[in-house]
């Protein structure tokens, strides 16, 4: 890979580009990426042909990230992870933070023998009240679980890289965002949603969901599952109106898909009605359904569902519209990349126990599914024009130390604090209070920049954002966070002349090795 790859995209746009970033090397974080995201990053802006959305669950940044790059390992553990001596630090725990934090406990290192812990409180309000206006004190009190024999004070817990080590070695060998937030505050629908729409607003007025209480005037503030799927259980499912990415992309003619672990039915029901029965053992050893209805943000759209599951024509047909209506199981996704017919966009969604969620998963379950995935799509042919993001839906609570920008207020008594105020400008919906808690944020590509920490902020929508501007979709509308995302070109070097070495590790310690 060398800069001639570059050469045939448009030098007014990539001069364009280039003032974005130059720009942004002066200006404040939030301005540097509202500028940088001005740029058009059209399809000749960019060599990425394939983009890879790993979306996993509920993990804060300073849960994964907290001590970044040092290990604080006890005696008799092994060395899992070193770093190099030019790793860029990250906004972390600092010793102060460590041994004096301003809530009830101070954080607490777990080790690889902790990998399965009880899951925190991650709703919309309780987690406003942890953050406390800024003050970063309430999370034992509000995001603690505190029920079913959990400590509450667990919810101070981070992990290290004798721990978390694929996913620090992939921090330091590509980019990482460490001023990466949720959309809005909220658990894992909202997410998942903001995802692919920037919108929770626009729950159907005529749908049994307008009773639960997971909707504030018609916006989304909780997990009601999705409307158009046959695998729901909720009482109250809800469909949603608008805009989402799938729409942009299928009016563009542009291949994508949402490929989802255990979204293939086992059986079909005698009222017809797809029945998802996969399981596998979770972090606990207990079974736990593969698929999660409410980790499947397009079923919510009648546009983009494939309520009874049904699966792709033909392989030829993975990522074009069809019966599936690009709603994929995750086995569908390897069939299209060993025919080489990789969509341009695939949102790859782990099966339950892969995906990081403490309760039913874990650090080690979803260093597993990251690694087998990882490995194999850099050892493909469409490697050389791909660019994999891992990026989570909510923080489950997890005490983050860092307050996010406001950059949205909520407009409703159900959000405290500074979100506890009218909507500021015309266009905005109560219920969606935002930034919400810092994730993990990580590009892994051969144009990433390497070793490097990328300081500007971001959101959930900058994937969507880039998703717009790399394939010219145009814009949500009505009030989308997409108009304001920051822009995810500082992880990028496309005019480097040499490719980011690939880097393959082992599923199970997470280190590099030569297979």
């Amino acid at each position: 890979m060398t800069l001639q790859l570059c050469a045939r995209f448009k030098p007014l746009t990539a001069a364009l580009i280039a003032a974005a970033l130059a720009m942004a090397a002066t200006a404040s974080p939030a301005s540097a990426a509202n500028a940088a995201s001005a740029a058009p990053e059209t399809s000749e802006a960019t060599p990425i042909k394939h983009l890879v959305v790993l979306f996993q669950e509920n993990i804060s940044f300073d849960h994964y990230f907290g001590t970044y790059p040092k290990v604080m390992a006890k005696p008799g553990e092994p060395a899992t992870f070193t770093a190099r001596p030019d790793t860029p630090r990250v906004n972390g725990l600092t010793a102060a933070l460590l041994e004096h934090n301003p809530n009830r406990a101070n954080p607490v290192r777990l080790d690889r023998s902790q990998s399965h812990t009880c899951s925190m409180i991650h709703n919309y309000a309780p987690e406003q009240r942890a953050y406390h206006a800024g003050k970063m004190d309430r999370f034992v009190e509000e995001t603690g679980n505190h029920y079913k024999g959990c400590d509450p004070k667990a919810v101070m817990g981070y992990y290290d890289g004798a721990t978390v080590t694929a996913i620090w070695n992939y921090a330091q060998h590509f980019a990482m965002n460490d001023n990466s937030y949720s959309t809005t505050y909220g658990p894992s629908a909202t997410g998942a949603i903001n995802l692919i729409s920037g919108q929770t607003h626009g729950v159907r007025s005529d749908g049994p969901g307008r009773y639960s209480k997971a909707v504030m005037n018609g916006t989304l503030i909780g997990d009601d599952q999705p409307l158009y799927d046959d695998c729901s259980t909720s009482k109250t499912p809800i469909a949603l109106n608008g805009k989402n990415a799938g729409d942009l992309l299928n009016a563009k003619g542009v291949t994508w898909g949402w490929f989802q672990g255990g979204f293939r039915p086992t059986s079909v029901g005698p009222d017809g009605k797809a029945i998802c029965g996969a399981k596998h053992a979770g972090s606990d050893g207990q079974r736990y359904d593969d698929y999660m209805p409410h980790h499947a943000p397009f079923q919510y759209y009648s546009s983009t569902a494939n309520p009874h599951h049904l699966p792709p024509s033909s392989v030829a047909m993975i990522g074009k519209t069809d019966a599936a209506n690009h709603q994929y199981d995750l086995s569908d996704f390897w069939a299209a990349l060993d025919a080489h017919n990789l969509p341009a966009v695939s949102y790859l969604k782990a099966p339950a126990y892969e995906d990081g969620h403490s309760g039913y998963s874990g650090p080690l379950q979803e260093q597993q599914y990251l690694v087998d995935t990882i490995n194999r799509l850099q050892q493909s042919p469409e490697w050389k024009e791909m660019a994999i993001i891992i990026a989570y839906d909510d923080s489950d609570g997890w005490y983050d130390h860092q307050m996010p920008p406001t950059v949205n207020p909520s407009g409703a008594p159900a959000a405290p604090d500074k979100c506890d105020q009218a909507a500021a400008a015309a266009g905005t919906y109560v219920g969606r209070c935002g930034y919400g808690p810092r994730l993990p944020f990580l590009v892994i590509s051969p144009y990433a920049r390497e070793n490097f920490v990328d300081h500007h902020v971001t959101d959930q929508t900058s994937i969507l954002r880039f998703i717009e501007d790399n394939w010219q979709l145009g814009r949500i509308g009505d009030a989308s966070f997409d108009e304001r995302a920051g822009s995810l070109l500082h992880m990028f070097d496309f005019h480097r002349k040499t490719a980011a070495p690939k880097l393959i590790l082992d599923r199970q310690s997470g280190q590099m090795t030569t297979k």
